[in-house]
């Protein structure tokens, strides 16, 4: 969800005044908790992925694919899917990107290694099934965490409401959230209408994938909760205001809202991750998380899903993928 993991990472473990420190490679093994979902029945493929990094999984071992810049895992969600679905060979291609946006579907996106080519170029007639975890970029999420962050450090350093309060008397703007006050002025939030912008891009972009794969079946995949509900639960591990903390969310919500919205006026299926992912987020139990903080435990970019977190995307997808295949049986059976 960032313009590149390496980049966010940099720039948040330097906000921290920190290094980063190595972590150890490690498979999260079958009984993993996230993992409850009972491998699907094969399925016909091909099966075509498309995303950015929140799909593509940076730092997550085994980097794979080309171009290398694009930072994808061999144990992303798309990789896992495909996986349980028994595709294999050309009947999967993972075409996500780290920093893709809308318009790096339709256009050549360059990254640090190499230029990945326009991600709706993968599909085609013979495409019988297509993910779509993209829009976090369009709003520029990861920038606006690296923003809060450094407020964050400021208002915890300068004592809270203090440091709050120096930025501005507006009552309608709450001293322990000094990052929200630059994207709401005016009664104006400028990260709602971003979020807008991008759905009218979506929802051009998805009859796109419409008439470029016409018999595939299409799922619009949200992303995952990042932070609590609570923000009194989310201690160091993010450097936020409590009150940037509730702010940051409720953008969340509002993106995954908009994505549902436009997936279901496009007759296509939204998946929901936020939901089986809540009190995984960045701030919870290193052993339970799905996202990484500011400084990962496990390989993965930070304020990015670690390997136990795509498992669970892949799971939400798969419970999607076989409700979908169930439906559709009931309904050629009662056409009978």
């Amino acid at each position: 969800m960032t313009t590149h993991p390496r980049t966010l990472a940099a720039g948040l473990l330097l906000a921290c005044g920190v290094l980063a420190v190595s972590v150890g490679v490690a498979r999260y093994d079958d009984s993993d908790p996230a993992d409850t979902t009972a491998p699907a029945a094969p399925s016909k493929g091909p099966y075509v992925a498309l995303g950015d990094s929140y799909t593509a999984g940076p730092m997550i071992p085994d980097q794979t694919g080309d171009p290398a810049g694009c930072a994808r895992s061999d144990r992303n969600y798309p990789a896992l899917v495909a996986q349980d679905l028994g595709l294999k060979g050309s009947d999967f291609r993972d075409v996500s990107c780290t920093g893709a946006t809308l318009a790096d579907l339709t256009t050549r996106q360059p990254t640090r290694d190499g230029t990945n080519p326009p991600q709706l170029a993968a599909l085609d007639t013979d495409i019988r099934l297509v993910t779509i975890g993209i829009g976090g970029n369009d709003i520029g999420f990861g920038s606006m965490i690296e923003r809060c962050v450094g407020a964050g450090l400021l208002y915890k350093a300068l004592g809270g409401d203090t440091y709050g309060k120096a930025l501005g008397g507006d009552t309608n703007k709450p001293a322990d959230a000094p990052c929200k006050r630059h994207y709401v002025t005016g009664g104006t939030d400028d990260v709602r209408q971003r979020i807008q912008q991008a759905g009218h891009r979506l929802a051009r972009t998805l009859t796109e994938v419409r008439h470029r794969a016409p018999e595939a079946r299409v799922y619009v995949v949200g992303y995952p909760a990042i932070l609590p509900a609570g923000s009194a639960e989310c201690g160091d591990e993010m450097s936020l205001a409590p009150g940037d903390i509730d702010y940051l969310r409720e953008k969340e919500q509002q993106l995954n809202a908009m994505l549902r919205q436009r997936a279901e006026e496009a007759g296509i299926s939204y998946v929901d991750t936020c939901t089986p992912s809540e009190g995984r987020g960045a701030c919870s139990a290193k052993d339970t998380r799905w996202i990484e903080p500011l400084i990962p435990n496990s390989p993965a970019a930070a304020v990015h899903p670690n390997e136990r977190g795509e498992r669970g995307m892949a799971d939400a997808v798969l419970r999607a993928v076989r409700t979908s295949s169930e439906s559709n049986t009931r309904q050629g059976k009662q056409g009978k």
